[in-house]
């Protein structure tokens, strides 16, 4: 197949910012490797306990190498590649053998945890759509949240509801037992009560605490639990939309499309029966609060406990925009939209500052904190709308504290990097973005290598996360530069993007060798991006696909010309090419129609 073709010569200077990106991408390569070395056996599992039992934590050994494939999607090198590839299999033989995993899923948890690790496999199908084992794997993990797997009976398809918030190959978890919690139980004894009417808590103050170490209260709070929350749906359900998701964008079947929504379209339903809020708690039968004596509030992950509305608002935008990415219609984002809408609304000063309620109990709203622009700042940008903008500007009238990164964003959750800074960059008022991301992209990486070379703890004493913040592969800030991008929603979100980049000699997704890119630029048709060839010796060709997915098409294709002669091409493809000349640079502005072609894992053909 033959692609319109740009074509930069003149050789030039390149920017500051691009030499470092790509030096930033050398070192990732390298120290990949003391990590691995440090972290794994031979064989890939992780230098750990001999036996895990709680239903928390294969989640975290996941999580330790889930930056690899996201590295190698930018440009990482193939090495980055099998050993991301090779984890995953090593990480879940391991967790198969401590009996948390079964048929190589996560046996029975909640989509808080299961969002957190599957964002692994959807990097890993974006690596290399045509790995059988990856194909297959996905279609049986999809299996058992659409009732195609007897083994997984996790859906009820008359009320259109996953029946469990503990869910996974074994099916619905309704009974959880002591051995389950005994990890977490210190840490849960920091967090907000589950309940407010736990027999011997003073729950005059909504935020009280229980101590989960003391037995007693450990088993009141236990048989509550059992009684209360293990039976019936939650929102954080929601995210398994992205799990199904995965299995269409490889086979473009419908019934995949339909199940998620089919499943959307019913928590709209829930949230127009409780009077717009979405309730956190659907009984066996599909009633609201059928288990909480006819509340709204007060389930598993739901308005109260442990995070509160976080867990409501974000599997709505997770399942929203999977459902927007294989429709083209953002109205799905609407259960998403009303929720912000909601908390905005109750909104209060304090010290002359919008505060929004995190939380709802018995005694109302409560947990009263700023609003959070990390939901806007996603919607936003998937959608370009002028809705979703002036709901943005209505709650950050201005975007002063927007700027600047934490030196160490990189510790932990496999190196997620606040999108706040990015999005001032991209609209024009955060210029130096660039040197953030790059400094302190660079601190993170030192930060996590200085751990690692300290790490004498003993393998039979290391916590579930132990492994994370030694990880110095962080490349979520060079995402936002090169493809212009917040990145995906850490738990459960899909990677998506304006432009995507492809190396047609190599023949494999990323960035060509020694090839820099920056995207300054996005909007509902378009973006701008400069692409610079940091090595002056040798040319390299960069395939350019319209959206992560090739759910976009671009219109017309401006490379801009020093001389003012500006090369102008129609393109109306999801691809076209850019060569680069030896230390040249290409600065283009890309036409887009957006999500016009149905998204799909699949590669464009190499030339």
């Amino acid at each position: 197949m033959s692609y319109v073709t740009l074509e930069a010569k003149s050789r030039r200077n390149p920017p500051t910012w691009a030499v470092r990106q790509r030096e930033l991408m050398a070192l990732m390569d390298r120290a990949a490797l003391p990590f691995v070395e440090h972290s794994t056996r031979e064989d890939g599992t992780l230098v750990f306990r001999s036996e895990w039992t709680s239903m928390d934590g294969t989640d975290n050994g996941y999580e330790s190498f889930l930056s690899f494939p996201l590295f190698y999607l930018l440009g990482g090198g193939e090495h980055i590649n099998q050993l991301g590839r090779k984890e995953w299999d090593a990480i879940t033989w391991q967790y198969e053998n401590f009996g948390t995993v079964e048929r190589e899923f996560v046996t029975g948890f909640d989509w808080f945890h299961h969002s957190e690790s599957y964002t692994y496999i959807y990097y890993l199908a974006m690596s290399d759509p045509h790995h059988h084992i990856d194909r297959t794997r996905a279609l049986r993990y999809a299996a058992m949240y659409t009732g195609e797997d007897p083994l997984a009976p996790n859906w009820d398809a008359e009320r259109k509801m996953i029946r469990s918030p503990l869910n996974g190959s074994k099916g619905p978890r309704f009974v959880t037992t002591q051995k389950d919690w005994d990890y977490h139980r210190p840490i849960l004894a920091h967090y907000l009560a589950p309940y407010e009417d736990i027999e011997g808590a003073d729950s005059s103050d909504p935020h009280f605490k229980v101590d989960w170490t003391d037995a007693e209260m450990f088993g009141k709070v236990l048989e509550q639990i059992n009684a209360r929350m293990t039976r019936g749906d939650v929102p954080l359900n929601l995210s398994a939309t992205s799990m199904v998701t995965n299995a269409y964008l490889y086979t473009g079947e419908e019934k995949y499309k339909q199940w998620v929504l089919d499943y959307l379209q019913a928590w709209v339903e829930r949230r127009d029966r409780n009077g717009g809020i979405m309730p956190d708690n659907i009984g066996p039968s599909g009633e609201i609060g059928e288990l909480m004596d006819g509340k709204w509030w007060g389930g598993y992950y739901g308005w109260r406990w442990p995070h509160g509305a976080r867990n409501i608002v974000e599997p709505a935008f997770v399942a929203g925009s999977c459902a927007a990415l294989m429709t083209g219609d953002f109205s799905h984002l609407d259960l998403c939209r009303s929720q912000l809408d909601l908390l905005w609304e109750q909104r209060r000063e304090e010290d002359g500052v919008f505060v929004v309620p995190a939380r709802h109990g018995d005694q109302g709203w409560f947990d009263y904190r700023a609003p959070d622009p990390y939901y806007y700042i996603h919607l936003y940008y998937l959608t370009q709308s002028d809705e979703d903008r002036a709901r943005l500007d209505e709650v950050f009238p201005t975007l002063e504290g927007f700027s600047g990164l934490p030196e160490d964003w990189g510790a932990g959750k496999a190196g997620i990097c606040p999108p706040k800074a990015w999005f001032a960059y991209t609209q024009g008022e955060n210029p130096d973005f660039l040197e953030q991301a790059i400094e302190t992209t660079y601190s993170s990486m030192c930060r996590s290598l200085d751990r690692l070379e300290n790490d004498d703890s003993d393998p039979e004493e290391r916590e579930c996360y132990h492994f994370q913040n030694l990880n110095p592969v962080v490349p979520e800030a060079l995402v936002q530069m090169a493809m212009g991008t917040p990145a995906a929603v850490y738990n459960g979100g899909l990677l998506q993007a304006h432009v995507r980049y492809f190396d047609p000699q190599q023949q494999r997704p990323g960035l060509p060798e020694h090839v820099a890119a920056l995207v300054d630029r996005v909007s509902a048709d378009g973006a701008s991006l400069t692409l610079v060839n940091t090595d002056p010796v040798e040319g390299r060709t960069v395939l350019i696909q319209a959206g992560s997915f090739g759910e976009h098409e671009f219109t017309d294709a401006r490379l801009e010309n020093e001389a003012g002669q500006d090369q102008q091409v129609e393109v109306n493809s999801k691809w076209f090419q850019v060569h680069l000349g030896p230390a040249s640079q290409a600065r283009l502005h890309l036409g887009l129609k957006r999500f016009v072609h149905q998204p799909t894992y699949e590669f464009p053909a190499f030339v």
